[in-house]
C-alpha cells in the first residue's frame, strides 16, 4: 500500500472509530489530521514524511527529546526482565529506587523530618496524582479526630485533571460546569491573573489583595477547610497564567497559619518546566503534599507520583484492624518500565545539565517573546522559564478578547503547523512549551513561525 493510500485508509478508520480528547468532533471529522509516525529530538514526523517541530512537548511531558538513547536502553533492559507486576503485595527495584531518587530530588535541601517530603505513592496520570491527594488529605485530618475538616479551597482559573474529583477543585468554566451536579462543594479564591484582575486592581500597586482575599475565606472556614490546592507559579491550562513574585510564598504561610495543608499541582510545572526542578524551588516553598506527572518519564510512559510528608504518612500508620489503611490503588501503579524511564530520564537531568543548559535557551525565548509581545493583535505575554502563553486580544487598549466563534487561537495554530510548527491553543492564549533539549536554532525558528502566524492569522 502506498502511503497516499494509507494515510487515506488511517483517516477514514480514526473518523470511524476513535473519539479523541478536546476535540468537538463533527469538526474534526470535516478535516484531514496530522498522523503522527516517527518522533527525533525537538521533532515529529508525519505520515507524509514531513517535519514539524513539537512546541508544546506533546502536551507537556517530552522533556530531552524525542528517541533519546538513554531513555530507550532503560526500557528495552527493563522488557528483558519484566515489563510490570503489582505493588499490592509486592514490590520490585524501579519502584524502590525511583521513589528513593523522587525523595532527593524534590528536597535539594536539607530539612526536618516532619517537612521533607519523603513518602511516595504512584499512580499513572496528572488526574489521579491529583485524586490521590485529596484523598490523602481528608483522610488524614479524619484520622487526627479532627473530623470537620472536609473541605478544599482552590483558586478560579485552576486546571487540577479531569477525574471528578479533581474537577471539583477546577476552576475553568469552560471545561468543568457541564459536571456541576456530579461535583463536591468547594471554596473557589481569586487567582493571581494579574492582566484580567477579577478584582480590578493592578500590580503592584495591589500589594497582593488577591492574598488578602484568600485569608478572608481561610480566616472565616479554616476549621472546616483540609487543604487548599495550587499550580505553583504558572495556571497552565487556566492560560499559561504566571503568579507575581511572593504569591506562592503568601499562600504557603497562610496554610501555615491557618493550619491547612497545602497541595502543589506540579504536573505540569514540575521536572524543569519553569527553570528550575520544581515550581515551589522559586519561592523557597515545601507543600505538605506535592503532585507530579507529564515529565516524570520524559515524556515516554504514563507515570504519576503523590509525595507526602512523614508527618502525614505517619496518620495512616496503625493495625490492620484499626483501619487506618488508605484505600487507594491502580492496577498499574508503579510500574516497571515506567520507573525504569523515570530513573534514565532524572540521571539525564544530571549528566546532561539539562536546568543549566536551558539559561540561556530562555533568555532567547524571552527576547523572541518581547517582540511578539509588540504585535498589535497581543494583549498580554506571559513566560515562567519554558512555559508561554500568549493573549491575543481583538482590541490592545481595551482588552477586549476574539469572541469564541472567530476560533482565533485554532487559526494560529492552523497557520504555524503548515509553516512547520505543532502548538495548541488555550481559547485566545497560544501556548508555546518545547522540550527542554531544543537547541537554539531550533527555538529561534518556533519564534519565529510563531510570530508570523499571528501576524497572518489576525490580519
Amino acid at each position: 500500500m502506498n502511503i497516499k493510500s494509507r494515510k487515506k485508509r488511517l483517516e477514514r478508520l480514526d473518523k470511524k472509530h476513535l473519539w479523541h480528547p478536546f476535540t468537538q468532533m463533527k469538526e474534526w471529522c470535516e478535516e484531514s489530521p496530522v498522523i503522527i509516525t516517527e518522533g527525533r529530538g525537538s521533532f515529529l514526523k508525519d505520515i507524509t514524511g514531513r517535519w514539524y517541530i513539537d512546541g508544546v512537548s506533546s502536551i507537556w511531558v517530552t522533556v530531552h527529546g524525542h528517541r533519546k538513547k538513554e531513555i530507550d536502553t532503560a526500557i528495552k533492559e527493563q522488557i528483558d526482565k519484566i515489563s510490570h507486576s503489582t505493588l499490592l503485595g509486592l514490590t520490585h527495584p524501579p519502584a524502590i529506587e525511583l521513589a528513593e531518587k523522587l525523595v532527593q530530588t524534590v528536597n535539594p535541601q536539607p530539612v526536618t523530618r516532619n517537612r521533607e517530603l519523603s513518602r511516595v505513592f504512584y499512580s499513572d496520570n496528572g488526574s489521579t496524582s491529583v485524586e490521590i491527594a485529596l484523598k490523602i488529605a481528608y483522610q488524614y485530618w479524619q484520622h487526627k479526630g479532627i473530623r470537620e475538616k472536609k473541605m478544599f479551597v482552590s483558586l478560579k482559573n485552576a486546571y487540577h485533571g479531569d477525574t471528578v474529583g479533581a474537577v471539583s477543585v477546577g476552576g475553568i468554566d469552560l471545561f468543568h460546569n457541564i459536571f456541576s451536579p456530579l461535583l463536591f462543594k468547594t471554596y473557589n479564591v481569586p487567582s493571581s491573573y494579574c492582566y484580567r484582575c477579577e478584582l480590578k486592581r493592578k500590580h503592584p500597586s495591589c500589594k497582593l489583595y488577591c492574598l488578602a482575599k484568600m485569608e478572608d475565606t481561610l480566616k472565616k472556614h479554616h476549621k472546616e477547610i483540609a487543604a487548599l490546592i495550587i499550580e505553583p507559579m504558572v495556571q497552565g491550562a487556566g492560560g499559561m497564567i504566571v503568579s507575581p513574585p511572593g504569591y506562592l510564598k503568601g499562600v504557603r504561610k497562610l496554610c501555615n497559619k491557618y493550619n491547612i495543608l497545602m497541595i502543589a499541582d506540579e504536573v505540569a510545572t514540575g521536572f524543569g518546566r519553569t527553570g528550575k526542578m520544581f515550581a515551589c524551588e522559586h519561592e523557597g516553598v515545601r507543600p505538605d503534599i506535592l503532585c507530579i506527572a507529564k515529565g516524570i518519564t520524559g515524556g515516554y510512559l504514563p507515570l504519576a507520583a503523590t509525595m507526602t510528608t512523614e508527618k502525614i504518612y505517619s496518620a495512616f500508620l496503625g493495625r490492620y484492624k484499626d483501619f487506618k489503611t488508605f484505600f487507594h490503588g491502580h492496577t498499574y501503579t508503579g510500574n516497571q518500565l515506567a520507573c525504569a524511564a523515570a530513573l534514565a530520564n532524572l540521571q539525564l537531568f544530571k549528566s546532561e545539565r539539562t536546568l543549566k543548559k536551558m539559561e540561556g535557551k530562555i533568555e532567547i525565548l524571552r527576547n523572541g517573546l518581547s517582540r511578539i509581545a509588540e504585535l498589535p493583535n497581543v494583549g498580554d505575554v506571559r513566560q515562567k522559564g519554558f512555559m508561554t502563553g500568549i493573549e491575543l486580544v481583538r482590541d490592545k487598549k481595551t482588552k477586549e478578547p476574539y469572541p469564541l466563534e472567530d476560533k482565533m487561537g485554532v487559526k494560529v495554530c492552523n497557520i504555524a503547523r503548515d509553516k512547520g510548527l505543532l502548538i495548541r491553543p488555550l481559547g485566545n492564549v497560544i501556548v508555546l512549551m518545547p522540550p527542554l533539549s531544543i537547541s537554539n536554532q531550533e527555538l529561534k525558528k518556533l519564534i519565529q513561525i510563531t510570530a508570523e502566524s499571528i501576524q497572518e492569522a489576525v490580519c
